[in-house]
């Protein structure tokens, strides 16, 4: 095990998202076939300049860890190369229980004790709280985040699904600072946008999306990470809706224009934002790895017409 770790900062355009490794959803144990899936998505991230990889506990039920683990003891120098970046705060439900958030002190610990066994390293280099537990009490929350940072375990802390009051209230017991807050962000999931142009219209009551999070994030300097960046495929091979394929092939034909992939292009449209987003890659399909590289090292090549255009199109309908 190792200590080391790259940092996360602004040169890190893109993550990869783990939760496709380790086999399926369920409690079963992982094979050979399941290291060597997750070898081969690591090495495309990898090969594709991505070097930040996010997890959850509660992935494939913490198989999606483990395979990474195991990547990682048969890699030797693998672990200095990277950012680990995992969450908690998810309980899976089962026969005893229903699923649950579940932010208490003594839970947050044991977590991040379970990750760091699964991962087979001594430290985490980013930890995110997953998702709001109504019932949790924030000032043992920042207690235990500052007591794991004090025992070395955990280097950063950030938050995921969280709006911008809840973040502030956290951050005002928190002497460390939140980094990150991941939230779903993409060219189908748009509310992120919307409420932003949305207000004083009567769209705006089909909009769930807190108000004002993108520039509490932006002001405060809460790098903001987007999940479902590639919207399920929804515009790069499996179109179900008129909006969807006039999307795909406005998406493909800018990618003819700038040599590179629509996936590159779908995920420009995020980073194109001046809300510095990171997104997150979730296939575990090393070809569509690779089809991102391109976002992971040149700057978003979308003028402030072509952004819009894929904004309207996605819509099917015009702007208000």
């Amino acid at each position: 095990m190792t200590n080391q770790g790259v940092g996360m900062g602004d040169d890190d355009r893109v993550l990869y998202g783990c939760m496709g490794l380790g086999g399926s959803w369920d409690p079963a144990p992982y094979g050979p076939g399941d290291i060597d899936a997750a070898a081969a998505a690591v090495e495309a991230a990898l090969d594709s300049g991505i070097t930040v990889f996010d997890h959850a506990d509660i992935y494939r039920h913490g198989k999606s860890e483990a395979v990474f683990g195991e990547v990682l003891a048969r890699t030797p120098g693998l672990r200095e190369r990277i950012t680990l970046q995992t969450k908690c705060g998810i309980r899976l439900g089962g026969e005893d229980r229903p699923g649950m958030y579940d932010l208490r002190a003594q839970t947050i610990t044991r977590r991040v004790e379970e990750s760091l066994i699964r991962l087979r390293t001594d430290v985490i280099d980013v930890l995110l709280l997953h998702r709001p537990d109504p019932l949790a009490d924030v000032d043992s929350i920042a207690s235990a985040l500052t007591s794991l940072h004090r025992q070395g375990l955990v280097r950063r802390f950030g938050v995921s699904n969280m709006g911008a009051a809840q973040i502030a209230h956290l951050q005002a017991r928190l002497d460390l600072p939140l980094v990150a807050n991941q939230l779903e962000m993409s060219l189908h999931s748009r509310d992120w946008v919307e409420a932003g142009v949305l207000l004083n219209t009567p769209a705006a009551a089909a909009g769930g999306f807190p108000f004002g999070t993108l520039e509490h994030c932006r002001d405060h300097g809460i790098r903001l990470q987007a999940w479902g960046a590639l919207a399920q495929g929804r515009f790069t091979g499996r179109q179900r809706t008129p909006a969807e394929r006039a999307t795909a092939e406005l998406l493909a034909e800018l990618a003819r224009r700038k040599a590179t992939t629509p996936e590159t292009v779908l995920l420009w449209w995020l980073m194109r934002h001046p809300s510095r987003i990171a997104p997150v890659i979730g296939t575990a399909r090393p070809d569509r790895i690779r089809a991102c590289r391109d976002a992971a090292v040149r700057e978003p090549d979308l003028t402030h017409e072509e952004w819009y255009e894929l904004w309207v199109t996605a819509r099917g309908v015009p702007l208000p």
